[in-house]
């Protein structure tokens, strides 16, 4: 089963290569104008967050996609990496079906030479790892 943190990082990466999520199966498309700051996700992905939440992701998914929010928050369904580009998808974690990546009617990606979507990263706690591990070496 796909975590709520997992189902909301696919989001968020998706989001920042511009997919959009549609919002009670075609009554609107949105997308957050910004998606991260600094180290935690940006106050205008947290309130679309909460818009698909409010209604448990029913009818909710990303454009050309079939999967609504509320299916991968279900037993049925993980978030994996696509062998492809990378980037987060959902698999049934039971059985087998064939899926596209979600990438798949994107023309510019996978691009390697741009930085990969991710999920906020908290530096604080980076710098005193790296500290740490200096101090122990």
């Amino acid at each position: 089963m796909a975590s709520v943190a997992e189902v909301k990082s696919y989001l968020a990466h998706w989001f920042q290569l511009g997919k959009k999520l549609v919002w009670r199966n075609g009554v609107a498309e949105i997308i957050p104008e910004k998606v991260l700051q600094g180290s935690h996700y940006a106050p205008e992905f947290e309130a679309c967050w909460a818009k698909v939440m409010s209604i448990e992701g029913r009818d909710c998914y990303l454009v050309n996609e079939d999967v609504t929010i509320q299916e991968l928050l279900s037993d049925e369904w993980v978030i994996e990496q696509c062998a492809r580009c990378k980037m987060p998808v959902p698999l049934v974690e039971v059985g087998s079906t064939f899926l596209d990546c979600t990438c798949s009617d994107l023309d510019n990606w996978p691009n390697f030479e741009l930085p990969k979507p991710h999920a906020p990263v908290n530096t604080q706690a980076r710098l005193v790892r790296i500290c740490q591990h200096l101090q122990a070496h």
